[in-house]
């Protein structure tokens, strides 16, 4: 039976964007709402699509973290006293929403589930929100 199922996560973060010109080049923190969409084949004997610990871990990675380009000067200098989370290109919600639905898509992998995510909205703000959507494969 193919079914899809809803998790919504907060997580608090810190992130600066170096190629913007604006408020954002500076670091600073969110409160992030991450809405996630995935659709697979439930389990036979659970009926679980995926295990919804499995989508909260996974954006719990991010939770009280600095996230930047890997190609910012400050992540070599900031690693010296906190660890922080590298991203390819600056670290926005659509970037974050691209990361956050691989790491998903990977994990139900490893447990050897189709899940997938299929949709995902990154909120970094009350207002602001980036989303994805995916065809299934």
């Amino acid at each position: 039976m193919r079914a899809r199922i809803y998790k919504e996560v907060f997580f608090e973060a810190t992130h600066r964007l170096i190629h913007y010109r604006g408020k954002c080049f500076r670091l600073h923190g969110h409160q992030w709402r991450v809405e996630i969409w995935v659709e697979g084949t439930a389990d036979e004997r659970t009926g679980i699509v995926l295990d919804y610990n499995c989508i909260k871990e996974v954006v719990g990675r991010f939770d009280h973290q600095v996230i930047l380009n890997k190609d910012d000067p400050m992540a070599t200098c900031i690693e010296a006293f906190h660890p922080v989370v590298t991203t390819s290109g600056d670290p926005t919600s659509e970037t974050l929403a691209t990361v956050i639905a691989d790491m998903i898509n990977a994990d139900a992998a490893l447990q050897g589930s189709d899940a997938r995510v299929v949709k995902i909205r990154v909120w970094e703000s009350t207002s602001c929100y980036a989303e994805r959507t995916y065809d299934r494969q």
